[in-house]
């Protein structure tokens, strides 16, 4: 896409964003008061209410507890509406942090995956915050970012995290090479750098730069560089934040220095690369063994950030599940499904001949990988949710919900699960004094939900959760109800029905319907 055929596209999102906003969103107000609600406040503490919070220009001026469970609220207690006021009915109701993702995609070319198609994908299951870790190049994000920041569209906040050499006319193949791009990078204003590994000496400089210049920084430790400098020698050297797992069970290394590759292996070949990834931790050494409780003692006092983005490997150890997942028929574009299906071209998509063995070998990654993060978790670290959505069959926003319940299942009591979706989120990016939180002083960024997360999660999709009524209904409960994000109101499930007329109009277009691989009509 040449630069003026970039821009024109940009006005006319930003156009589309605009009318649209009129419909599903109100505010800014100079006033907002959310009444009655039970909060949830992202922190680790119980949930209590109802409560009565009250914004003013987008910061939390007052949490007021008005009342008991099962009894009326005196409305002598309750904060006054300011004239121009909005008053949000949240009784019954639980209220949330905006949930950030630390691993958030904007899209994808090769996925056909526009920014307002995952913006409010986003939007409508309550994400306010999205890292993203590389994409089309800086520029592209960055006019993003400032539009959201100016609230122009409809987009959670974007932390811009440019892929470590993006935009250079040359291979980086120096450590002042490393440096310069670097210091490029933060004048462009980006928020930090992803990397995917390097020659040792220009991983140093890299970060030893991006460092000083007080940026942040993530690492997908990709196996062509990985035997040289895994997740120890990242944080060392100043790496903030890990990605998905690669490079931490080649620190847990005791026996070897690189993994036990078949020697007719080609890391080109998406199979061999994901089969073999899949035995990756049966090579580490054994939980709980010295070398293990060292290298995780080590992480915990370099305060190093792990962002393990379960979800994204999940259809490696259950195929079935994750393509038959129920909201890819409404909410998954034609070219977003063709991208899923086996290809040897096509990132992720890796079903050569994938099968039991695989998923077996997959599910014994799983319980080692989840013990490692649920034990660091437990010993103080910081733990945060990243969804890496746009690939292997996991759709954005729901496969951020899916990644909490992941969390779960690795040990994680719901109330743990939501900090690492919120306070830990904004700690890592350093922004835990305006968001991650409901406190006061803090910004209007809220997720409010009708049921009660916590004892269910899956509450949280989009399309909510199956229940059987008392007089033996099936209904389906939850789903968000309103996303705040700077103190504008915006209806989820309004988002959610736009992400749906889009659908249906890239379906119509095409005469598509969605085929499971291998089955022609």
């Amino acid at each position: 896409m040449n630069i003026q055929n970039y821009f024109l596209y940009a006005l006319v999102f930003f156009i589309c964003f605009s009318l649209f906003s009129q419909d599903v969103s109100e505010g800014p107000f100079s006033q907002l008061i959310i009444r009655g609600a039970t909060l949830i406040n992202g922190n680790g503490s119980p949930p209590r209410g109802p409560v009565d919070i009250v914004v003013e220009n987008n910061v939390i001026k007052s949490i007021v507890v008005v009342g008991y469970p099962g009894v009326p609220i005196d409305a002598n207690k309750r904060p006054k509406l300011k004239p121009g006021g909005k008053e949000i009915n949240a009784k019954g109701k639980y209220i949330l942090p905006g949930f950030v993702d630390m691993h958030g995609h904007i899209g994808g070319v090769a996925q056909g995956a526009e920014a307002d198609y995952v913006f409010k994908l986003w939007m409508a299951h309550g994400i306010t915050t999205v890292r993203e870790p590389s994409g089309r190049g800086v520029d592209w994000t960055m006019k993003l970012k400032r539009s959201s920041e100016k609230n122009e569209i409809i987009a959670p906040r974007i932390f811009a995290y440019t892929g470590f050499g993006q935009g250079s006319k040359v291979p980086i193949s120096s450590p002042e090479m490393a440096r310069n791009w670097v210091r490029e990078n933060a004048k462009k204003g980006a928020d930090g750098v992803k990397f995917f590994g390097a020659a040792p000496e220009i991983m140093k400089a890299a970060l030893d730069e991006n460092k000083k210049l007080g940026l942040r920084s993530a690492c997908h430790h990709a196996q062509i560089d990985v035997a040289r400098w895994n997740v120890l020698n990242s944080a060392r050297a100043g790496l903030t934040s890990m990605e998905h797992w690669y490079g931490l069970p080649e620190a847990l290394f005791e026996d070897r220095t690189v993994q036990h590759y078949p020697l007719d292996y080609n890391y080109q070949n998406e199979q061999n690369r994901f089969e073999e990834a899949g035995r990756l931790w049966k090579q580490a050494a054994k939980p709980y063994s010295d070398h293990w409780n060292k290298v995780m003692n080590e992480l915990l006092e370099l305060d190093f950030t792990l962002d393990p983005t379960f979800n994204i490997y999940e259809a490696s150890r259950d195929l079935q599940r994750a393509r038959r997942a129920e909201w890819h028929e409404d909410y998954t574009l034609p070219s977003l499904w063709r991208f899923y299906q086996p290809s040897k071209i096509s990132h992720g998509s890796y079903w050569h001949d994938w099968g039991t063995e695989q998923e077996v070998a997959w599910r014994e990654n799983y319980l080692l990988w989840m013990t490692f993060v649920n034990e660091y978790k437990n010993r103080g670290g910081r733990v945060t949710v990243g969804s890496d959505s746009g690939f292997i069959f996991q759709l954005y926003g729901f496969a951020y919900v899916r990644e909490l319940e992941l969390l779960r299942e690795a040990g994680f009591h719901p109330l743990e699960v939501i900090r690492s979706a919120t306070l830990n989120g904004a700690e890592a990016l350093g922004v835990s004094n305006k968001i991650g939180s409901i406190e006061v002083g803090k910004f209007a960024d809220f997720v409010i939900v009708d049921e009660n997360p916590l004892k269910n999660l899956k509450v949280l999709y989009g399309t909510g959760a199956i229940r059987l009524t008392e007089d033996n209904k099936v209904i389906r409960a939850g789903g968000v109800r309103y996303t705040i994000k700077d103190g504008i109101v915006y209806n989820a499930k309004k988002l959610l029905a736009d992400v749906k007329r889009m659908v249906d109009e890239a379906k119509s277009k095409e005469n598509f319907k969605i085929l499971q691989p291998g089955i022609r009509e």
